[in-house]
């Protein structure tokens, strides 16, 4: 018996990398998968239908039940379709898993109107429609007195944090944070849970990223454990699908052989100066700054994407 039995699970961008992994990892829980990938390249260029089929023969050949899908997260009636075929191939949707993402990095001043509509299309409106769809669906299952336990897991990154030269994936990855936390207040009405992950892990776009792929190569040693495996991310979404999971809202840190849970923006007492009345000029001058002290260069950054490195790897096994 796997943790997914009879779970139908759509993932978008599971031709490759992590979305592969995890489309593996919960077809092997017994997980019945729709593997969505429109084949493009790193940039988002493209398409090509093989890597999606490629999925679907490995997890067949271990004996599951998948079948693909090559529609564009960012196209609205596609996505549409990625739900009906879920429901139409295997009778029903019980989690969506929003992966798909392209990278055009880019310092901003040097960055283009195209590069930051591609980033921002792909992942920000690539995860909301498919939600959108799902969301429909499990609504009206409610609304019929279905009893529903829905999951959406959605993708962020550390580089939500800010990461110099990803103004628009930042922006972006960010952006789907705060997005997992209105999705996870809207539908819970409808019993559906909505999560995040921010993954450490060597795909095609970490491999991009200036000054990462010497730290996230595989190891030489084979049987030394590989900490940037994408594979190290997956156990997470499985578990986050189980039907009795009970996370909802939560933005997760992992990878490797680590999973954290973020705290969002916070705001303490302490952090807030007030005035009599309205704060003229010279008042926020003569106080304001205290609100500075013990803090970074970058004012608000109190976890910075390096930190996530920090330690990774590296500490002792939770008891």
């Amino acid at each position: 018996m796997g943790t997914l039995d009879g779970r139908v699970v759509l993932i978008t961008g599971a031709g490759r990398g992590i979305g592969r992994e995890h489309a593996l990892l919960m077809a092997a829980e017994g997980a019945k998968i729709v593997v969505n990938d429109l084949g493009g390249s790193a940039d988002g260029t493209g398409a090509d239908q093989g890597p999606a089929g490629e999925v679907v023969a490995e997890i067949e050949a271990m004996g599951g039940e998948a079948v693909a899908n090559g529609d564009s997260v960012t196209d609205w009636e596609g996505a549409q379709r990625m739900v009906n075929q879920a429901v139409e191939a295997f009778g029903d949707l019980h989690v969506l898993v929003n992966n798909a993402g392209i990278l055009r990095d880019r310092v901003v001043v040097n960055m283009t109107e195209p590069e930051w509509d591609a980033v921002v299309d792909v992942h920000m409106k690539g995860h909301f429609c498919p939600t959108r769809w799902a969301a429909a669906y499990w609504r009206e299952q409610s609304k019929a007195g279905k009893e529903v336990s829905g999951s959406v897991v959605n993708t962020a990154s550390g580089a939500m944090l800010g990461n110099l030269g990803q103004f628009n994936y930042s922006g972006a990855k960010a952006g789907i944070a705060a997005m997992t936390l209105v999705a996870a207040g809207e539908l819970a009405r409808y019993g559906v849970r909505v999560n995040c992950l921010a993954p450490i892990a060597r795909t095609r776009l970490t491999l991009q990223t200036p000054g990462l792929e010497e730290v996230v190569r595989a190891p030489d040693d084979p049987g030394e454990f590989d900490l940037y495996d994408p594979a190290n991310v997956s156990p997470l979404v499985a578990y986050l699908a189980t039907e009795d999971c009970p996370f909802t809202g939560g933005v997760f840190h992992v990878g490797g052989n680590e999973v954290g849970l973020y705290q969002g923006w916070s705001l303490a007492d302490s952090d807030i100066i007030a005035a009599d009345g309205r704060w003229t000029v010279e008042g926020l001058a003569q106080i304001a700054p205290r609100l500075n002290d013990g803090r970074s260069k970058l004012a608000s950054v109190a976890t910075s994407i390096g930190d996530t490195f920090k330690g990774f790897g590296r500490r002792e096994p939770t008891s």
